[in-house]
């Protein structure tokens, strides 16, 4: 007989779940076309830093200092980064699905994600995530990114829970992978039906 699974955690992504991403491929595509960038230049120097920004080990300023205002520029870094922010729009069925979730069984809820310091602020305060998640493990604020294990183990830590409690919601193949690698339950997130769906088989209906 298949023993039961007993979840009393949730682990959830930001992007890709909650939000859109809050600046990738398509939002850099994006910016490039609207403020007229080089688009070979910007992207090398993008992928040559963006890891420093998610660890916290650059700022948001110094971050565009690198990639797009290391020459003068034609706009500001102010409509830039209203252009940043801007790129995020929120997912509310799957904002709602995660509030009732917890709300139905008791579930402590953690965010586990990759995003520079500014950016995942500047989201959980315009998207009020804070009413869904009891903590925030984020790549800017604990030093470490998906997909280094640690991050998970750091979130372990906070909760104080075992890992074989813990779903964890997430768009990325590689990262749900490596979450099951420490016990965890991971579920990939693709579209908000099929989540349900998947949900059903670890008791949460």
């Amino acid at each position: 007989m298949k023993a039961k699974i007993s979840i009393n955690t949730i682990f959830t992504d930001i992007g890709g779940v909650l939000l859109t991403n809050g600046w990738d491929r398509g939002c850099r595509r994006k910016a490039i076309d609207i403020f007229k960038l080089d688009p070979e230049e910007t992207e090398e120097r993008h992928h040559l830093c963006f890891d420093t920004l998610e660890v916290g080990k650059l700022s948001l300023d110094e971050y565009l200092d690198r990639v797009v205002f290391y020459k003068k520029q034609s706009f500001t870094r102010k409509k830039f980064k209203d252009f940043m922010y801007d790129q995020s729009k929120p997912f509310p069925e799957t904002i709602e699905l995660v509030k009732r979730l917890k709300k139905q069984y008791n579930l402590k809820v953690a965010v586990v994600s990759n995003e520079g310091r500014e950016l995942a602020e500047y989201r959980i305060k315009q998207f009020r995530l804070h009413e869904l998640a009891d903590f925030f493990i984020v790549s800017s604020f604990v030093r470490f990114r998906k997909p280094d294990a640690d991050i998970f183990r750091i979130a372990l830590d906070t909760a104080q829970v075992n890992a074989k409690e813990v779903l964890y919601l997430e768009d990325r193949p590689m990262f749900v992978q490596v979450a099951q690698s420490l016990g965890i339950h991971g579920l990939r997130h693709t579209d908000y039906n099929s989540t349900c769906k998947k949900l059903e088989k670890f008791g949460l209906k």
